[in-house]
């Protein structure tokens, strides 16, 4: 995944995969379809940024296509996975809030996707689950490190020995999920939801929520000093911004702030 602006938001959705990006760069391809190799044809078609708050990416991805896997020869499955693993990396280091948004099914790689992102929110007729352990092998995508930082070691354990596929009420219960949604006729009431909260996110200080990213997710690697010693440094980069006194003149004037990312 490309870097995308400061302040930028996306929100990605499983089974028809929606990545939707309100940013000065557009998001490319993030997903595979049936198994194909990510495909990382990004654009930059940036204009301005009042012309470029929200695209959109659809595609089916219910994970790996195991009749193309099977006719891989052995050599062939490390550097397919690698490429999988990079991606997924690259959604997850992306410097703006990321929202996977799950309205179908979201198996292996496709919960590997959801899991890289900042939150997640599904409908209770979703299902999600890393399943690799049926096929023999393991979560090769981030699943094995990152759904035990999501709801724990011990349940993370226990979901990927047993393969369990959950539904969104599921999920819900044991913190896969932050917002479980009845699904609608459509079928993109989360989708729906994870542009609600793009919504809440959008008119804060660009500056601001990269920094608050980048402070949260480097702050749960390490003990409790040293997080409040990467939060002083990060605070430290909203100081000279001009983002900064454009809040504080928005609040004395009592009007919405101009935020521009400086």
């Amino acid at each position: 995944m490309a870097a995308a602006a400061p302040g930028a938001l996306g929100a990605w959705r499983a089974g028809r995969v929606r990545l939707v990006a309100a940013c000065c760069a557009r998001l490319g391809p993030a997903a595979w379809a049936k198994g194909t190799a990510p495909r990382r044809g990004y654009s930059s078609e940036v204009k301005t940024e009042d012309e470029l708050r929200v695209r959109h990416l659809e595609e089916e991805n219910r994970g790996a296509d195991l009749k193309e896997r099977a006719k891989m020869h052995s050599s062939e499955v490390g550097p397919f996975v690698s490429k999988i693993r990079a991606v997924i990396n690259d959604i997850a280091n992306l410097p703006v809030p990321t929202i996977a948004a799950i309205d179908g099914l979201a198996l292996g790689g496709g919960l590997e996707l959801a899991l890289a992102c900042d939150i997640r929110v599904a409908a209770s007729s979703a299902k999600m689950g890393l399943v690799e352990t049926k096929l023999a092998i393991i979560p090769g995508g981030g699943g094995t490190q990152r759904l035990p930082r999501a709801i724990g070691m011990s349940l993370a354990k226990e979901l990927i020995f047993s393969a369990r596929v959950l539904d969104g009420q599921e999920a819900k219960a044991v913190g896969l999920i932050s917002h479980v949604l009845e699904q609608n006729q459509e079928g993109d009431a989360a989708y729906r939801k994870a542009l609600d909260l793009a919504r809440e996110f959008l008119p804060q200080g660009p500056v601001a929520m990269r920094v608050a990213k980048l402070a949260i997710n480097q702050g749960m690697e390490v003990d409790l000093v040293t997080g409040l010693a990467i939060e002083e440094a990060c605070y430290a980069q909203t100081i000279s911004t001009k983002d900064r006194l454009e809040g504080l003149l928005a609040f004395k004037e009592k009007r919405p702030p101009r935020y521009k990312g400086e």
